[in-house]
């Protein structure tokens, strides 16, 4: 099951900060997401995130259609009040207000996967 990762650029000297924003994250609605024809695509399996100095990173781990994410995400609430609550710690100010704007960002801050290792792809388990 694949895994992705968003990065965000913030003002470093506010990792406290930022680690109570998230402490109160108010979690999907359904970790169920659907495609563009409304059927059902995939679903959030978990997330996490990191923070060091200035460099933000949420992995996302999930089954099914990558691209459907961030429809889901632009549609959950507590998603918009995270983004509100961070701007004023991101070094770049972005819009993520409606759908269209959020998914860019999701898509311009998606992290190049190099690797993805796990026990389902280990040689010992074929």
């Amino acid at each position: 099951m694949p895994y992705a990762a968003i990065t965000y650029r913030v003002k470093p000297g506010h990792e406290d900060e930022i680690a109570e924003i998230f402490a109160g994250f108010q979690r999907v609605d359904t970790p169920v997401f659907t495609g563009d024809d409304g059927a059902a695509a995939g679903r959030l399996l978990g997330t996490a995130v990191f923070i060091k100095d200035d460099v933000m990173v949420r992995i996302i781990h999930y089954e099914g259609e990558f691209a459907a994410i961030a429809r889901h995400m632009a549609g959950q609430r507590g998603v918009h009040l995270i983004e509100e609550q961070l701007a004023p710690y991101l070094q770049e100010q972005r819009d993520t207000g409606d759908e269209a704007g959020f998914g860019r960002y999701f898509r311009d801050a998606v992290m190049r996967c190099i690797s993805q290792l796990s026990v389902e792809t280990h040689p010992a388990q074929r």
